[in-house]
């Protein structure tokens, strides 16, 4: 991986007066990123599951992010936390990021539902919105009884076992958010959560979570928007990336293959997020766009997309490659899953846009 320049670290004052950290590594176009759970300014620029993320955007922009309140390297002692509270932490920052012209917005899990009021807020300062694995209605707010009555679990866990030496409720927790994690990056994980905040922060702030609702501003938002989402994500399930999708006006979507909520170096999924994230930015050159989606697909794959790009129905496929037609149907569809697209048109015009050749 490239090196990318050292973070600078600052603070800022929230409209209440709470200490907010927030860092700006690399140079160009301003990507300020919303606040998400489990942050650490310092603690995750070296680690085994953030780090990828974080200097993938500082090699492109210059990226802002910020720990939010109650955690990380900002003000712990925030009192009881509020969602507005968390968009007007976003408005301090990006105050003092002091951006001279429209800027990207990036919005991570929770981070979505700021940036999406941030930018109905202020139409006029957001010139892109990304939101990968967010939602716009918490987990209180969505009409599912038993993930209801999980989280609420989760949520009395925290607030008596989140600092404990023992690692074995931050262990189920962290099995959520990455079960594909390596050991390293698992024990990471578990010791980001014990480093990043209280037991009582833990609980006040997922109970906070919990009732966030902005699915009545999603048609308001002008920014142009891409949605990604890991197509099997247990804390944040892909339906509610469709539901962002399919209620921001021009919203684009692409699903990416991954059991995990935070993705991780190496699988397939990353690459086709940093691949989609700099075509939406126009910073990939378009003869390189699409490389890493197809390097995920196998041989098999890659003929089937080939006579998909002719033309074929699955029947010809089959004829020709002397396998039957279920069997194409299930490539057909890992196909799509790899390269986030839902129809045949799409898999063909994504194929023959960027130069697919078996």
């Amino acid at each position: 991986m490239p090196s990318v320049s050292r973070q600078r670290i600052r603070y800022v004052h929230s409209a209440d007066g709470t200490q907010i950290a927030w860092a700006e590594a690399g140079s160009g176009p301003l990507l300020i990123k919303a606040s998400n759970w489990l942050t650490h300014l310092e603690y995750e620029w070296e680690s085994p599951v953030w780090r990828h993320w974080i200097h993938f955007f500082a090699e492109h922009f210059r990226f802002v992010r910020y720990d939010e309140r109650g955690g990380g390297m900002s003000d712990w002692n925030m009192g009881p936390p509020s969602f507005e509270g968390s968009v007007e932490d976003l408005e301090s920052v990006v105050t003092a990021a002091g951006p001279t012209e429209p800027f990207a917005l990036l919005g991570i899990s929770q981070g979505a539902a700021q940036s999406i009021v941030y930018a109905v807020r202020h139409p006029e300062r957001v010139s892109r919105l990304i939101l990968y694995g967010g939602y716009a209605r918490g987990w209180a707010r969505r009409g599912d009884t038993r993930s209801e009555r999980e989280y609420g679990a989760i949520v009395e866990l925290a607030r008596v076992s989140w600092g404990k030496d023992n690692p074995a409720f931050r262990q189920v927790f962290t099995s959520r958010f990455v079960p594909g994690a390596t050991d390293e990056q698992m024990d990471w994980f578990n010791e980001l959560c014990r480093k990043t905040t209280s037991p009582e922060n833990a609980g006040d702030l997922l109970e906070m979570r919990s009732q966030i609702d902005v699915v009545s501003l999603l048609g308001q938002v002008r920014a142009p928007t891409l949605v990604v989402h890991a197509s099997r994500d247990s804390p944040c399930p892909v339906a509610e990336g469709r539901l962002l999708a399919a209620g921001i006006p021009g919203a684009l979507f692409v699903e990416v293959d991954s059991p995990n909520h935070i993705l991780l170096e190496g699988e397939p999924a990353w690459g086709r997020f940093c691949e989609a994230v700099l075509d939406f930015m126009g910073l990939a050159a378009p003869e390189a766009r699409g490389d890493q989606a197809f390097d995920a697909l196998s041989p098999r794959e890659r003929a089937i997309l080939a006579l998909l790009a002719e033309g074929l129905a699955n029947a010809e496929i089959a004829e020709r490659l002397a396998i039957s037609e279920k069997t194409v149907r299930n490539h057909v569809s890992n196909v799509f899953d790899k390269l986030g697209v839902w129809t045949r048109a799409q898999a063909i015009v994504f194929a023959r846009d960027r130069g697919f050749r078996e």
